[in-house]
């Protein structure tokens, strides 16, 4: 469980890097299912934004009961688990991912989730950890953003660049096996990967069912913005009830 102080740096700063640690055979086990997956579909050497849907299998690193425990914490007993994806920067090159907010893609309303993100290697400043702005998430609101046309990144929309100051950036820098939980309005991207390590992350997107996971939106923000069509996503009912009464969960 996640600290009282621990709760409060979420809140405030938009993340917080718990005390929790996955053991090294469900780390293992994951760069097993990984490379299996890139051997079927070396495609997603770079980036995979709907990982459930090519390894079903992932989805048991979701329904671990610490993670499930401190989500809890954050954004409520009643909740969803909706996506994992897979960013693997590989060495010597692995793709940015550009300054962003995740809500600007997310057909959510209202807009609400808390990602965990996982290390499956040392995420450092040399291998292209993620960065955030602090405190960057406190107005709940989406900055404008650009759609690029760029060929090394791993997302289409950009922040604007007078939305943020890149110097306030710290660097989230993680041990394997370590998590980071955000909020889905704070700021933050990452560099490429021009070491000779990987840098492999899997996060696993979870809201609460106060939230409606809106179809019809995104259609709308598949043929608006070209990414992804998210109408048919698969969500999962983690934890309580629907509080909406109009998501649709998969049965199993």
């Amino acid at each position: 469980m996640l600290t009282k102080d621990q709760v409060a740096r979420y809140h405030e700063d938009g993340y917080v890097i718990p005390d929790f640690r996955l053991s090294t055979d469900k780390l293992e086990r994951i760069k097993q299912l990984h490379g299996a997956l890139l051997e079927r579909h070396p495609e997603f050497k770079d980036y995979c934004n709907a990982l459930l849907d090519y390894e079903p299998a992932f989805r048991e690193f979701a329904e671990d009961p610490e993670i499930l425990d401190m989500i809890s914490q954050v954004i409520g007993s009643d909740l969803a688990l909706w996506n994992m994806s897979f960013f693997a920067k590989p060495a010597h090159g692995g793709k940015r991912t550009p300054w962003h907010q995740d809500g600007e893609y997310w057909p959510i309303r209202p807009l609400a989730t808390c990602t965990v993100w996982l290390a499956v290697d040392a995420a450092t400043p040399e291998n292209g950890c993620l960065k955030f702005i602090r405190g960057s998430h406190k107005d709940q609101r989406l900055k404008a953003h650009n759609r690029t046309d760029a060929t090394d990144v791993t997302l289409n929309q950009e922040l604007d660049p007078a939305a943020y100051n890149e110097d306030e950036a710290v660097d989230l820098v993680l041990e394997p096996g370590q998590i980071s939980l955000h909020d889905v309005y704070l700021l933050h991207g990452s560099e490429a990967n021009h070491s000779d390590k990987p840098r492999r992350g899997m996060t696993m997107r979870f809201m609460p069912t106060t939230s409606h996971f809106d179809r019809d939106l995104a259609k709308r923000k598949a043929e608006t913005q070209k990414i992804r069509d998210q109408s048919k996503q698969k969500l999962f009912l983690m934890r309580g009830v629907d509080r909406t009464g109009r998501n649709l969960f998969e049965d199993a």
